[in-house]
Order: C-alpha cells, then structure tokens, then sequence
C-alpha cells in the first residue's frame, strides 16, 4: 500500500469533508479549526501536506510558526490528522516527515501539542521528546529526521 503526498495551496482538498467529518465523529474538532485558519489566514502555514492512499485522502498535516515568545524561531507541527480508515498505513508518518523536512533548513527547532497518549507515542516514535512547563508538549532539535527516514532529497 503506497502513501502519495500532494502540498496543499490554494484550496482544500475535494474530499476534506470527509475527513472533517471523522475527525468530528471521533471527537476531534481541528480540522473544522484547520478550515477556519486555512480559509481566514492562509499566509499563517508554511506547509501543508495532504496524504493519499489508493487514491483516498487519508489525512492532512501543516506546520505554522511557533507563537512567541521564544529565544529563536521555531515551527510548530499543526491540525494532523489521518482518517480512521488509514491509520496505522504510514499516513501520519509520511505527513510528519515532510513537515519536518520543510521546517529543516528554516528553523532549528519544530514543536508539537500531543493531544492524547497515543499521539505523544506517535510524535516519540518519529523523534521529538516529551518537555514540561511549555506551550507544547513535544519538540525536536534533530530537523534531519524526514532526510534519514528516506524523505529528503
């Protein structure tokens, strides 16, 4: 099973409700967020990658600036999501790595707000580490993951 990913500009995806739609029968109210920053202030996300898998949109992931105030610019991971139909295909980690890969040779630092435990395993698994007294849960100095993972050019 391939995951393609597409960068996301101009527009949302055709299927994005589809996947609005899971993450808000799951729970999860961030990609109608996601839609209201997207279609508001699109300037806000430095990337914003869309993953496929058999021609599906399986999720969508972005990167934005991490709100100040900090001692050197860093981005921070956004609004990833992959629909419940794709987990656990590579969906999620091809998102992540690609953002990683944006943010590498821009800022030394990427962040990210685990929701939940099993999105604070996901983000430790791909190499961010758990940090306290933060406005983020997780962060990493090694911005070179996406290239030794294969993703990089």
């Amino acid at each position: 099973m391939t995951v393609s990913l597409t960068r996301v500009s101009h527009q949302l995806p055709v299927s994005f409700d589809v996947l609005r739609n899971d993450a808000e029968a799951n729970g999860y109210r961030h990609m109608s967020r996601f839609a209201a920053e997207f279609d508001g202030t699109p300037a806000m996300f430095h990337a914003i990658f869309a993953a496929y898998v058999e021609g599906n949109l399986a999720g969508l992931g972005a990167i934005t600036d991490e709100p100040p105030p900090m001692s050197a610019p860093a981005w921070r991971m956004r609004r990833l999501y992959v629909h419940r139909q794709f987990r656990r295909r590579g969906a999620a980690r091809a998102i992540a790595l690609a953002l990683i890969q944006e943010a590498a040779s821009k800022v030394r630092m990427a962040t990210v707000n685990a929701g939940n435990d099993d999105a604070a395993g996901f983000w430790e698994q791909i190499g961010f580490f758990r940090v306290n007294g933060k406005g983020w849960t997780h962060e990493t100095q090694d911005l070179n993951i996406g290239a030794r993972s294969g993703m990089g050019a």
